[in-house]
């Protein structure tokens, strides 16, 4: 398995391709924006995309997806609990909802997402939205706007829940063993880091 990742948009949103070395079969997570930048790197690299992974429905994680979709028709999996919701587009001055496609597959907890030989298991982490999702494939967790190196995701937004989000960074400090961890913004670190470093992983419930 190989992982490369795109900064997309002008938050600079991660946008990460997942690929299977051996078939090229890639999942892309959080096409952020910038879609021919994301599209040209599909076929640069020749890219088979079987799925398209949302981590949660602010636009700057998924502006792209319309464009992504229509160009590889690639299941898209999300929460259906970020649907019908404003997620604080107008801090932004943007007049903009997130219209997935009408097959989208809505994914709860446990659930897994078979993309080829690659296999994601779906762990619900709400609270910057009410459908945040990580998403883990062997010993990687890509965490969205939950966790970040030193630092998790805003909770001030319509819809955010500070109590939610406290959950969930306890949910995945306390996760057996070590992962790497993929945030939508910023640098890698990891789970182990994050244990012993991070502020609001260490003190979940002070949010």
């Amino acid at each position: 398995m190989q992982i490369k990742v795109l900064e997309v948009g002008y938050l600079q949103t991660n946008c990460y391709f997942v690929i299977d070395e051996n078939t090229l079969d890639t999942a892309v997570i959080d096409p952020g924006d910038d879609s021919n930048k994301i599209l040209n790197a599909i076929e640069q690299s020749g890219f088979h995309v079987k799925a398209i992974l949302l981590t949660h429905g602010h636009f700057d994680h998924c502006m792209g997806l319309e464009e992504v979709y229509e160009a590889t028709r690639a299941p898209v999996y999300m929460s259906r609990r970020d649907l019908g919701s404003e997620l604080g587009s107008a801090a932004f001055g943007l007049d903009w909802e997130l219209d997935p496609p009408d097959d989208t597959h809505f994914v709860t907890e446990g659930d897994e997402i078979e993309c080829g030989e690659l296999t994601f298991t779906v762990l619900e982490t709400p609270g910057h939205t009410p459908g945040g999702l990580t998403y883990q494939i062997e010993d990687c967790l890509f965490t969205g706007d939950t966790l970040f190196r030193g630092s998790c995701g805003r909770y001030d937004f319509p819809g955010s829940s500070a109590l939610e989000l406290g959950h969930s960074l306890e949910k995945l400090r306390d996760l057996e063993g070590d992962f790497e961890v993929f945030p939508g913004h910023e640098s890698p670190t990891t789970l182990e880091y994050e244990r012993r470093f991070n502020p609001y992983m260490l003190r979940p419930w002070a949010l």
